[in-house]
C-alpha cells in the first residue's frame, strides 16, 4: 500500500485535542449505525463499537505501527460521518481499509461518489442477517461461560440477532448463590470489570444484564432442564462444563424441550466436527446439530499453519505450548488423577500433554502425522504461548516470512484469527483481551533456511471465546456483507 505521512504537527497538544474532539464525536455515529442498522465499524479487524475515545485512537495509531501510515480521526471522521447519513442494511465495514482505499484513489474522487461505488450494495438493504432471533443458552458459567456472556450481551445490537436467553447451572449451597453468580459476572480478576450493568431478581432467578433478562436456571443434568417453560425456543445449547464430549454425552440437549443445537467448547470426540473458525467453518451446515469449537490452543496454532502450508508447505514439526495454569489444577499440592497436575500451579512449571498437535489434523487433514507436540503449564493466569517449531517446504528468511505473516494477519480471510504484533517488548499481559485466536510476534521469528521456530501468543480464554462466538454464528446461520470488498 502507498505510504501516507502527515506533517508533524507544529503543536502536539492541539492537535491531540482535535483528534480526540473527533473520535468523540464518533461514537455516537457509531452507535447509531449499530443500534438501528446492524452496522459494525472496524479498524483494521478492531472493533469500533461501543469504543472510549482513548481506545479509537489508540485503533488508529495501530494502522501507524504495522502499516506505515498516518492514518488520523481527520481522514476517517468525513467516511462515518457519511455513512452514518446513508441507509444502510446490515454489514460490517473496515472504516480504517475503506479510508485508505479512498486515499489510493486518488484524483479528489467526490466522497459521496466513492462510497457510492464501495457500499452502494447495501444502501436500503431491507435483509436481515437472521429471519428472527436467536435463543442462546449456557450450560455452564465457569470462565468461559461467563466471557461468553459478555461477548453476547456486547453483541446485542438491535436485539435482533443472537439473544442470550438463559444460564444454567447446579444449584451452589449458599443461601445467596443467585448474587454470587452475578458477582462473578460483574468482577474478573483477569478481564476487569463486566462494561455494564447487571440487576439482581432474587424472586425469579433473573439477571438483567445491560436490560437484557437472563433466566437462571437450577440443574443437575439435561433432562431435568424444559426451556419451553421459559419462552426459550429452537435455542443453540452452549456446553461449557465438558463433561459430555461425544454425541451420546452432548446428545442430551437436544432431548430438551426448546433446544434446537448444541457446540462444545472444548474438542469433541467421535464423529464431531472440530471447528477451528477461518479454516474449516464450512463444515457447520443448516443440518448440524452437535459441533466443537476445538481448544483454544488447537484455535491458535491452526490459522498459522494454514497460513505456512499454504505458501511454504510444511514437512514436520513440533508444537510446543507454554499454557496458563488452569481451574483442573491445585492451588497447593493435592491429589490429582492427572500425573504431575497435583503439584501447586502458582508454584510450578508442570510438564502435561496436550492434544492439540494431534487435533490440528482434523481442521487441516494434510497435517495429518507431521507433528508433535507437548505442554508446559506455567505459574500465570491466562494468555499462553505455542512456540512452532517446522520444517517448511521450502527456504526462506526472517524478513520474508514476518512479511508474509504481516499480510496474512491484515489482508487475508484469516484476519480475524491471526493479529501481529511488532514490539520487542511485548509480554504475555500485553495480549489479555485480544479477540484474535493467536498473535504472531514478528520480533522472535527465527529462521535457518528451511527450518523455523515460530512464537504465537494467545489468550486461551478470552480469544479462544472470541471464536466460540464465530462459530455460534455460523451455527445460527448469521450472515454479513463485507466492505471493503475483498
Amino acid at each position: 500500500m502507498t505510504e501516507q505521512n502527515r506533517p508533524v504537527p507544529a503543536d502536539f497538544f492541539a492537535d491531540w485535542k482535535e483528534r480526540e474532539a473527533l473520535a468523540e464525536a464518533m461514537i455516537p455515529l457509531i452507535g447509531k449505525l449499530y443500534r438501528e442498522n446492524n452496522v459494525s465499524l472496524y479498524m483494521y479487524g478492531r472493533n469500533m463499537v461501543n469504543r472510549s475515545v482513548i481506545e479509537l485512537m489508540k485503533a488508529h495509531r495501530f494502522v501507524r505501527q504495522i502499516e506505515h501510515n498516518e492514518l488520523s480521526e481527520f481522514e476517517t471522521f468525513p467516511l462515518i460521518k457519511a455513512l452514518a447519513e446513508m441507509d444502510l442494511g446490515p454489514a460490517h465495514i473496515d472504516i480504517g481499509k475503506l479510508t485508505v482505499k479512498y486515499q489510493e484513489s486518488g484524483n479528489g474522487e467526490d466522497m459521496t461518489a466513492f462510497l457510492q461505488r464501495e457500499v452502494g450494495d447495501d444502501i436500503g438493504c431491507m435483509r436481515k442477517p437472521l429471519p428472527q432471533p436467536q435463543d442462546i443458552v449456557l450450560y455452564g458459567f465457569g470462565r468461559i461461560g461467563r466471557l461468553l456472556a459478555r461477548l453476547l450481551l456486547e453483541k446485542t445490537g438491535s436485539g435482533d440477532l443472537l439473544r442470550l436467553r438463559a444460564i444454567v447451572v447446579r444449584k451452589g449451597k449458599s443461601a445467596d448463590d443467585l448474587a454470587k453468580r452475578a458477582s462473578l459476572l460483574r468482577r474478573d480478576s483477569v478481564h476487569g470489570a463486566f462494561d455494564g450493568t447487571i440487576r439482581v431478581l432474587e424472586d425469579k432467578n433473573i439477571l438483567v444484564c445491560n436490560g437484557n433478562p437472563i433466566q437462571v436456571i437450577y440443574a443437575n443434568s439435561p433432562e431435568e432442564v424444559d426451556y419451553t417453560e421459559y419462552g426459550i425456543s429452537n435455542a443453540i445449547v452452549v456446553d461449557n462444563t465438558g463433561v459430555w464430549r461425544d454425541e451420546d454425552g452432548l446428545g442430551q440437549h437436544l432431548k430438551c424441550p426448546g433446544a434446537g443445537k448444541v457446540i462444545l467448547t472444548a474438542p469433541g470426540k467421535g464423529d464431531i466436527p472440530n471447528i477451528v473458525y477461518g479454516i474449516n467453518q464450512g463444515e457447520i451446515t443448516p443440518d448440524s446439530k452437535i459441533i466443537s469449537a476445538a481448544s483454544c490452543t488447537t484455535n491458535a496454532i491452526v490459522p498459522v499453519l494454514k497460513a505456512l502450508m499454504d505458501d511454504y508447505g510444511i514437512e514436520r514439526g513440533h508444537v510446543e505450548t507454554v499454557h496458563s495454569y488452569t481451574n483442573d489444577q491445585n492451588l497447593i499440592d493435592n491429589y490429582h488423577k492427572g500425573s504431575r497436575r497435583g503439584r501447586s500451579a502458582p508454584l510450578n512449571m508442570v510438564i502435561t500433554e496436550t492434544g492439540a498437535a494431534k487435533a490440528v489434523a482434523k481442521a487441516l487433514p494434510e497435517l495429518g502425522g507431521k507433528l508433535t507436540g507437548n505442554a508446559i503449564r506455567v505459574p500465570t493466569p491466562n494468555v499462553s504461548m505455542a512456540i512452532l517449531n517446522l520444517q517448511l517446504g521450502r527456504e526462506t528468511t526472517k524478513e520474508e516470512l514476518n512479511e508474509y505473516m504481516r499480510k496474512v494477519a491484515l489482508y487475508s480471510p484469516l484476519q480475524q484469527q491471526i493479529d501481529y504484533t511488532i514490539s520487542s517488548e511485548a509480554v504475555s499481559t500485553d495480549f489479555v483481551g485480544s479477540r484474535h485466536a493467536c498473535i504472531f510476534d514478528s520480533e522472535a521469528t527465527i529462521v535457518s533456511g528451511d527450518s523455523v521456530v515460530l512464537y504465537c501468543w494467545y489468550d486461551n480464554e478470552f480469544g479462544y471465546s472470541c471464536q466460540v462466538v464465530r462459530c455460534l454464528e455460523k451455527l445460527a446461520g448469521l450472515s454479513w456483507a463485507m466492505y471493503p470488498k475483498s
